[in-house]
């Protein structure tokens, strides 16, 4: 991830109703969950959910399609995993242990970290 994506990501989550609906489509899976449903999740108008997947799909956070009448969004998985590693790339000056990743995640992105460091340094 560039970083101009990564502060465009930021910023949209930077706002509380926003990083609540990531929250909630990251629960609800590769499925989704229709708008109204979000809005009523976390507790706002139908506009106002609608204002906010806007500025959310403009960051690359989440995607939308139609279903019947009904618009439904999830999230962008693979966006936010980029974040992460966007944010990570560079953790913990090379001491691997003190990444705080659950076990199987952690000896993944460890994995791909460690590569990473070895090839900055060759």
């Amino acid at each position: 991830m560039q970083e101009r994506q990564a502060l465009a990501s930021f910023a949209a989550l930077s706002q509380g109703t926003r990083l609540n609906i990531v929250r909630v489509l990251v629960v609800a899976g590769p499925g989704g969950m229709a708008a109204g449903a979000v809005a009523e999740r976390v507790g706002v108008s139908a506009s106002n959910v609608s204002f906010h997947l806007k500025e959310l799909e403009s960051a690359g956070l989440v995607s939308q399609r139609r279903e019947s009448r009904s618009m439904v969004y999830s999230a962008n998985r693979v966006s936010l995993s980029e974040l992460v590693r966007f944010l990570l790339d560079d953790c913990c000056a090379g001491q691997l242990q003190l990444l705080p990743l659950s076990a199987e995640a952690g000896a993944v992105e460890a994995e791909r970290i460690s590569a990473k460091s070895r090839a900055k340094r060759a």
